[in-house]
C-alpha cells in the first residue's frame, strides 16, 4: 500500500480554547509538514482547495510550488482540484508549471468540491456543477495531452489551435477523480480509465464501498484492465497514542469540540463536508473511518477497511488543531509504527515501474 498526507488547510479557531493560528504560520506549517513527510519516507503529499469557509487553500498551486522547492522525492498532489469552478486552460498552465518545478513529481485529483458556497462566490450555477466538471475534465485532458487544441463546448469559450505552456514535464500528468457520495465521479473516472480517491471521511464505510464497487465494475465494462483500477481512500482523521483508550481521550476535546462548533453554526449533522454523522469520538472510531488509537489498532483498522475497499493508497490527515510538536509526533509514529506493517501486508504496483501511468519523476521504493 502507498501512503499520502493530505492537508486541506482548514484554519478555524480552536473549538475549546478559541485560539487562532496566523495565516502565515498555518501556511508555512503545511510546507514544513510536507518536508517531514518526505523525510519519513511517505509516498505523497496533497494540498486541498477551497474558496469559501475557514480554509486557506484558495491557491494550492502556490503552496505546492513552495513544497516543490523544498523537496526532491515525494510525489505532489491535489486533494481535490475543484475543477468544476476553474478554467481548464489556467489549470493546465498552473499545474504543468508545478510538474516542471518538481521535475515530474505531480499527479492531480479533481472533483466538484463539497462546499456549496464556492459557486455563487465565483459566479457559477451550482445546479450545473456536474456539467462543468465533465466538460472541464475533457478539455483539460486534451490540453495536457496535445498541442494546438481546438475545442467547442457548452460552458468554455471555443479554442482554436491553442497550446498551453509550459507543457507537462514528460507527457500528461495523471488525473485521479475524487469520490464522496455521488456516482457521477466514479462513472466519469471509469469511462476514461482513470483512478479514484474515495473521501472515506464522514460516512459509514458502506456508503463508500458501494461507489468503489460500482467504479470497478464499470471500469472493466469500459474495456480497461481491471488491474489498473487504482483506488485511494481517505480517513476521518489520524491520531496515535500508546493505547487506544489514551488516543480517544486525548482526541476527544478537538473532535467533539469541532462537532459542537459546527452544530452551533447551524450545519446539518449529516451534511458531507461540514460535520460527520458520528457525534462522539467513540462513534467515529468504532463505526466510522477515523484512525484514532494505538499503532496496532490503526494497523488493524486500515487492513480491515482494505478488505472492503481493496485500496492501493491510504491518505491521512493530521488534525491542524493539535500543536505542531504533537502533529509531527503523530506523523512520525504513523510512518514508523503503522506504515511498515501495512506495506508488508498489502502489495500494489501503484507508482512502481509496472505502473506506466505514474508521474515520471517518482517511483515508489
Amino acid at each position: 500500500m502507498r501512503f499520502q498526507v493530505l492537508d486541506i488547510v482548514f484554519n478555524p479557531p480552536h473549538p475549546v480554547t478559541g485560539e487562532t493560528v496566523a495565516p502565515a504560520d498555518r501556511l508555512n506549517r503545511v510546507v514544513d509538514t510536507a518536508v517531514l513527510a518526505e523525510e519519513l519516507g511517505l509516498d505523497s503529499f496533497a494540498v486541498g482547495e477551497r474558496h469559501a469557509g475557514e480554509v486557506l487553500s484558495s491557491s494550492p498551486t502556490v503552496i505546492l510550488g513552495a513544497i516543490a522547492a523544498r523537496t526532491s522525492r515525494i510525489l505532489l498532489s491535489t486533494g481535490v482540484t475543484v475543477l468544476s469552478l476553474l478554467d481548464p486552460v489556467r489549470v493546465a498552465e498552473d499545474y504543468a508549471t508545478i510538474d516542471q518545478l518538481s521535475r515530474g513529481r505531480f499527479e492531480m485529483v479533481i472533483g466538484k468540491g463539497n462546499e456549496a458556497a464556492q459557486y455563487p462566490v465565483l459566479g457559477l450555477d451550482i445546479a450545473k456543477q456536474y456539467e462543468y466538471l465533465q466538460e472541464n475534465y475533457e478539455l483539460l485532458r486534451q490540453l495536457i495531452s496535445g498541442e494546438e487544441v481546438t475545442w467547442s463546448g457548452t460552458h468554455h469559450v471555443p479554442l482554436d489551435r491553442i497550446t498551453t505552456l509550459p507543457r507537462p514535464f514528460a507527457g500528461p500528468f495523471r488525473i485521479w477523480h475524487g469520490s464522496a457520495t455521488s456516482a457521477f465521479a466514479v462513472d466519469l473516472a471509469a469511462r476514461w480509465g482513470a483512478p479514484i480517491v474515495s473521501a472515506n471521511a464522514f460516512q459509514p464505510r458502506e456508503a463508500y464501498k458501494v461507489l468503489i464497487d460500482r467504479y470497478r465494475e464499470q471500469y472493466a465494462e469500459h474495456g480497461h484492465d481491471p488491474a489498473k483500477a487504482y483506488v485511494g481512500s481517505g480517513s476521518g482523521g489520524l491520531f496515535l497514542a500508546d493505547t487506544t483508550e489514551q488516543a480517544v481521550e486525548q482526541y476527544r476535546p478537538i473532535y467533539e469540540g469541532a462537532v459542537a462548533r459546527a452544530d452551533a453554526r447551524g450545519y446539518d449533522p449529516k451534511a458531507v463536508g461540514k460535520v460527520t454523522a458520528f457525534r462522539t469520538v467513540e462513534e467515529a472510531v468504532e463505526r466510522g473511518p477515523a484512525l484514532v488509537g494505538s499503532p496496532e489498532r490503526v494497523v488493524e483498522k486500515i487492513l480491515d477497511y482494505h478488505q472492503s475497499y481493496g485500496h492501493d493508497l491510504q491518505s491521512v490527515s493530521v488534525n491542524h488543531l493539535l500543536d505542531v510538536e504533537q502533529q509531527h509526533d503523530v506523523l512520525r509514529r504513523f510512518a514508523e509504527e503503522v506504515v511498515p506493517q501495512v506495506r508488508a501486508e498489502v502489495k500494489t504496483d501503484l507508482w512502481t515501474e509496472a505502473d506506466t501511468g505514474r508521474a515520471t519523476g517518482f517511483t515508489a521504493v
